[in-house]
């Protein structure tokens, strides 16, 4: 780690957590999360306005839980970087609305950076740089997709995506059937571990000759599990939990895997890092090392921690922003909630509209500049 490498701190609020992570250059100092999840998981999914409120609430202890954990005064940084989407619209507006109070008290420069890249950007804390081009498998619950990165600040091309259900929408929505709670990755993945994956013969979507070789599809599969289950309650027979857990995974994990290792195949590509929630489950990890080993191709995982949403892997994108010298954002960022994962960065609109449309917007803002810095940011 250079004292020279940049220290950015990245503000991480696209669903249910509050992230704030610092980096040099690719070492991570601090990695704060601040979770609603126990109190979504009464309603069983996450509730938009709640997510947003709980934001509001964490964003400032976070921030400087995360300052005293990296060791770092706020004065110190060389940026402050965002999500600016895609995810909840409310509650990508608590970050970017931090963000940009932070960057303009401080007198930084401000990232707004695509959530989707990242997640394939989080890696470089844990393996080093990325190589060029990177092929990533993100899977998450709101994402499935396949993506070929060669440079991760400005050239990201989907492959291949979920035409339907996400694999984590696919996990919550069947622990949801077997009444196991939300979420329902981590206790799928745990009673599958004492399960049959063979047991229940259960479709993989999108895997005939026919179909789009690198996209999704979770929603027969879930239809076919949900089905199969309520069969078994409906003849007054116990549902073998486990062994459903374990053959609804598998299906899961197999299309995944064998998709990703065959866009890698057809890319030329050595490589693969799978990011996102799902990559913390072990069957996925367990099974895409396996076939990746097979076809002499380097997988890339990181811990499990670092697969969740968090700060890090936004400050991670935002050092390499910061290192690459791409134009920062201006204060007119704004929260997309379906921000296309083509656009790992966004300028803003200084950069990216009229000049008479970024003059407008500026002049709405006038009272904002007469504020002292030292009366923001004491």
């Amino acid at each position: 780690m250079a004292a020279d490498e940049p220290l950015v701190l990245g503000i991480e609020t696209s669903c249910d957590e509050t992230g704030v992570g610092i980096v040099r250059g690719t070492t991570l100092l601090a990695d704060a999360v601040a979770s609603s999840v126990d109190t979504h998981a009464r309603f069983g999914g996450v509730v938009p306005e709640i997510a947003s409120r709980a934001h509001l609430e964490a964003m400032v202890p976070t921030i400087e839980r995360a300052l005293k954990e990296a060791g770092v005064s706020a004065r110190d940084l060389d940026g402050i970087a965002v999500t600016s989407g895609p995810g909840l619209a409310g509650a990508l507006l608590v970050g970017v609305s931090a963000a940009k109070a932070y960057a303009y008290a401080l007198g930084k420069p401000l990232y707004g950076v695509n959530h989707l890249a990242s997640h394939i950007c989080v890696d470089q804390l844990e393996h080093g740089p990325l190589p060029e081009p990177t092929m990533a498998l993100l899977v998450s619950g709101g994402h499935s997709s396949l993506l070929l990165a060669p440079d991760i600040t400005s050239d990201v091309r989907p492959l291949g995506a979920t035409i339907d259900d996400a694999a984590g929408e696919a996990f919550d929505k069947i622990a949801r059937v077997l009444d196991l709670g939300f979420p329902g990755g981590p206790v799928i993945d745990r009673l599958a571990k004492e399960g049959d994956p063979a047991a229940i013969a259960f479709p993989r979507g999108l895997t005939g000759p026919r179909d789009a070789p690198y996209d999704f599809s979770f929603s027969g599969l879930k239809t076919s599990v949900a089905r199969w289950i309520e069969a078994k309650r409906a003849a007054g027979e116990e549902v073998p939990v486990r062994d459903v857990a374990a053959s609804f995974q598998e299906a899961v994990v197999d299309v995944l895997t064998r998709k990703a290792v065959r866009a890698c195949r057809d890319e030329g590509v050595d490589h693969l890092m799978i990011g996102g929630g799902v990559a913390a489950n072990s069957r996925l990890r367990a099974l895409a090392q396996e076939r990746c080993e097979r076809a002499g191709i380097r997988l890339r995982v990181p811990r499990p921690k670092l697969c969740t949403d968090n700060g890090a892997m936004v400050a991670a994108l935002g050092a390499e922003m910061v290192a690459r010298n791409r134009l920062p954002s201006d204060l007119e960022l704004s929260a997309d909630s379906s921000l296309p994962v083509t656009e790992p960065h966004v300028p803003g609109a200084a950069h990216s509209h009229s000049h008479a449309h970024a003059h407008s917007h500026g002049h709405d803002h006038d009272h904002v500049h007469e504020i002292s810095k030292d009366n923001l940011y004491s």
